[in-house]
């Protein structure tokens, strides 16, 4: 009786996780927690008041959305995304690659450099799951400052989007995109 029971449990745990819903926009997005490459931990929680933008992406993709990448740089050199009200992070999926950890961690320490952001590493593809994110590829999360869901893309940012996605996120730091 008692292994039949440990069977429907671990069933109902199964199916409940395979038929969880994706992500969407409008969706308030469950909080994770990663390390960096310090080893301090960092959840959502660690911006709050903050518009959000997390690159989650598998190291061999990691030049999928530089245009996007560098237009979202421009605009905070620009003064229009101010660091006050917003924050752009990089997750690495790490789980998505052959490359060992020592050297994921080496090529996300030159991206936060180069953008000046925080790098998190998801050793265990954690998020992707949670979240259903695209598995070897790089997707796009814009969130508010109450953590909704307000732009998603898995995979390659449209060109033709990407000034409307980096106008999005400076009109959500000052409350203008109809929250």
């Amino acid at each position: 009786m008692i292994k039949i029971s440990l069977l429907l449990v671990s069933l109902f745990f199964t199916c409940t996780t395979v038929m969880a819903a994706p992500l969407q926009v409008g969706d308030v997005a469950p909080d994770w927690s990663f390390k960096d490459a310090t080893d301090a931990s960092f959840t959502m929680a660690s911006w709050p008041d903050k518009v959000l933008l997390i690159n989650y992406v598998d190291p061999d993709e990691s030049e999928l959305n530089e245009p996007f990448n560098e237009a979202m740089r421009a605009a905070r050199e620009s003064g229009l995304l101010l660091d006050t009200d917003y924050m752009g992070l990089g997750i690495v999926d790490c789980a998505a690659t052959w490359k060992p950890d020592v050297l994921i961690r080496s090529i996300a320490g030159s991206k936060a450099e180069q953008y000046k952001r925080t790098v998190l590493f998801d050793y265990d593809a954690t998020l992707r799951k949670a979240w259903d994110l695209k598995e070897d590829s790089a997707n796009i999360i814009l969130l508010d400052k109450n953590h909704v869901v307000r732009y998603i893309s898995r995979g390659k940012i449209d060109d033709e989007q990407i000034a409307s996605v980096v106008q999005m996120a400076i009109d959500l730091q000052t409350g203008n995109h109809g929250q």
